[in-house]
């Protein structure tokens, strides 16, 4: 019986190498996005490719109703959720220094990014707390955050300040789910080569020349999967609440 795994903004960048990596071991992937079907159809058959089908939910995370219709469409299909990766996030539209920032650019990050992740991990949560244990966890959620929620970027706060509520709410439902067999993990990566780091290659390959990561290479997705894969195998099962930095080792601090 194939795991069920809800993955958002799971059909580009980060969010398609891990919907990837899951169906290849074995899940069966409902990947979440704002696009039509029609237009994502070339990388679902991508996904399909592997051992198992891939479902398409459009949705947009931001939105209560769509995070219910999300978990309702998933249930009635599958009848339960073994994983959920929360995903799906935004960058600020223009960056801009936080003594200019402007509250519409700071509610659309924090909406998408951070209040999304609290009530969609809310309405999956309630609906492992009930199902049955199949192998060896009830559930999982994996969040991807960024290793903004510890470096500053003043010209996009609202960000950082988005990706660090990320980190806050997997030690937060880490402690109130670990009673239920759920495990709640993070994962932060650093510069990973995706469309939203596409406009910003000459500053990153700069700082990649210069010897700030320690690897010194861009991440890629697939990276970013293989965490993804540790945290949702059945192979930790004395740890909730951790991280793991995908980031080059640029969260290690020099002298």
């Amino acid at each position: 019986m194939a795991k069920i795994a809800i993955v958002t903004g799971g059909t580009r960048g980060i969010g398609l190498a891990i919907s990837k990596r899951l169906a290849s071991d074995g899940y069966q992937v409902v990947a979440v996005g704002r696009k039509s079907l029609s237009d994502v159809l070339p990388v679902l058959k991508e996904i399909s490719k592997e051992p198992v089908g891939t479902r398409y939910i459009q949705a947009d995370v931001s939105s209560s109703d769509d995070r219910k219709r999300i978990v309702s469409e998933t249930v009635e299909a599958f009848g339960r959720i073994d994983l959920l990766v929360n995903n799906a996030g935004v960058a600020p539209k223009n960056r801009a220094d936080i003594l200019q920032m402007e509250e519409e650019s700071w509610d659309y990050v924090i909406d998408t990014n951070t209040k999304s992740n609290m009530f969609l991990t809310q309405e999956v949560a309630k609906v492992m707390i009930g199902q049955p244990v199949l192998y060896r966890k009830r559930g999982t959620i994996i969040n991807i955050s960024s290793c903004s929620a510890e470096v500053s970027s003043t010209n996009r706060a609202e960000y950082c300040v988005s990706k660090a509520g990320i980190s806050m709410l997997t030690t937060l439902y880490a402690d109130a789910l670990s009673k239920y067999g759920i495990y709640v993990h993070e994962v932060r990566p650093g510069v990973i080569k995706t469309d939203m780091t596409s406009t910003v290659v000459g500053k990153y390959d700069s700082l990649i020349e210069s010897g700030v990561f320690p690897i010194a290479r861009w991440g890629y997705g697939e990276d970013v999967a293989n965490a993804v894969a540790i945290f949702a195998s059945d192979e930790l099962l004395y740890t909730t609440g951790n991280h793991i930095d995908v980031d080059g080792g640029f969260h290690i601090r020099r002298l």
